[in-house]
């Protein structure tokens, strides 16, 4: 006889979690008590069981996926960045298995969390990364940009205002936004210098990077409700971020020769070995003494124990991208022509083209959406004119050579 499973987040029968199977579909202890304080509202506020004092089961929330299971999300919605997607995809597997699982095995062993570290040109997929696993999971996520942090008492954004954005994308449920994603881009624009620490005021460089140790390690801290300036006398949420998942991103121009140097080539002088220019081969090699002479502080890189390189977007990954993804560019033009009963094609040249003016740009993959609108900008202005016909961009409509093909 195969175990009873819950049909509600699939977790197995077990003394502590039992199951109630009825003809068509079976439910855990877990849900039951989940499903009464939503429909009920819990006094106490945590699920407890007060008989035997035990710690809350796994929320029904979170779809726990194994890391194969994760990837394959990603690969619907992004092209190519294999390792990439493999290390984020072990990393939020390992994160919320130590946040729903833990209590599993009893010892007193502690499970620390992996957070991630993301190296990659603009436009090749950081942000994009953490939205498709946020959303699958759904758990809260909080995109913050590093360039516009300071410390705090200082103009400019506190670090602690990522936490109350986070709090906000969870519709102010903090108990959901204690295991959210937040995503740090740009976190290479906060850079040190130099390697020597600053004898001034760094208020948006070093100065990030500690006010973020607190919260990326793990802390119980004070947030206002709404953002802003903290103040005496105002009201503030309590939360804790020790199961947050930290996700940074950031482009590092300028890594590549630190580590070339590293590696003793490409120095001045005679008889010396030229090492291949391959940037993505180059980062692929980057190790955490790399990133600490480019200048990020060894204690903030201590915190990012997964660190993952994605590769520039290539012409034939760019075409992919235009055409394969769930929501890809070119899919979702065709809805938009179809709504006005307008088929709507693309010819392989075209799109070719399209790809060859986004690397020519050096805007990435995000760079396709603003060429696109440019292309289709005065057939859309007359769209609801072509009911029926059949609109065929060729390579000369890119390059404004010819009008599109009416038919």
């Amino acid at each position: 006889m195969s175990k009873l499973e819950c049909d509600f987040c699939g977790t197995g029968d077990s003394n502590d979690n039992p199951i109630i199977s009825g003809d068509n579909a079976s439910i855990c202890k877990a849900c039951v008590n989940a499903a009464h304080e939503i429909m009920v509202g819990s006094k106490e506020g945590n699920l407890v069981d007060k008989e035997d004092n035990k710690i809350e089961e796994q929320s029904p929330s979170v779809k726990l996926k194994t890391p194969a299971q994760l990837k394959e999300i990603l690969d619907d919605y992004v092209i190519g960045q294999n390792r990439a997607k493999k290390v984020l995809s072990v990393a939020v597997y390992n994160h919320y298995k130590r946040i729903f699982r833990n209590n599993e095995i009893d010892d007193d062993t502690e499970i620390n969390k992996s957070n991630v570290l993301l190296i990659g040109p603009t436009g090749s997929g950081k942000t994009l990364l953490a939205q498709t696993i946020s959303k699958y999971l759904d758990v809260p996520l909080a995109i913050a940009d590093a360039t516009s942090l300071t410390e705090a008492g200082y103009v400019g954004d506190d670090v602690e205002n990522v936490v109350t954005r986070l709090i906000q994308a969870a519709d102010g449920d903090v108990k959901k936004a204690e295991t959210g994603i937040i995503f740090i881009d740009e976190v290479d624009k906060v850079a040190r210098m130099s390697e020597n620490r600053s004898i001034t005021r760094d208020v948006s460089g070093e100065g990030v990077q500690q006010a973020l140790l607190k919260i990326v390690e793990g802390a119980t801290i004070n947030v206002p409700p709404k953002g802003g300036r903290k103040h005496p006398g105002q009201d503030a949420i309590q939360i804790d971020t020790t199961n947050i998942l930290f996700i940074c991103g950031g482009a590092f121009d300028g890594l590549e020769e630190i580590i070339q140097k590293k590696q003793g080539g490409n120095v001045l002088g005679f008889n010396q070995e030229k090492i291949s220019k391959n940037d993505d081969e180059i980062i692929s090699n980057v190790e955490s003494h790399d990133l600490v002479k480019y200048g990020l502080i060894p204690e903030l890189i201590g915190r990012l124990h997964m660190i993952a390189t994605l590769n520039e977007i290539t012409e034939d990954d760019m075409v992919h991208i235009l055409t394969e993804p769930k929501n890809a560019l070119v899919k979702q033009y065709v809805k938009l022509f179809q709504l006005d009963n307008v088929k709507l094609k693309f010819e392989k040249a075209a799109l070719k083209e399209i790809s060859k003016l986004a690397i020519e740009r050096k805007t990435g993959a995000r760079g396709l959406r603003s060429i696109l609108e440019d292309i289709m900008l005065d057939i859309m202005y007359d769209l609801p004119t072509f009911k029926d016909k059949t609109i065929t961009i060729t390579k000369d409509v890119v390059t404004k050579e010819k009008e599109p093909k009416i038919a």
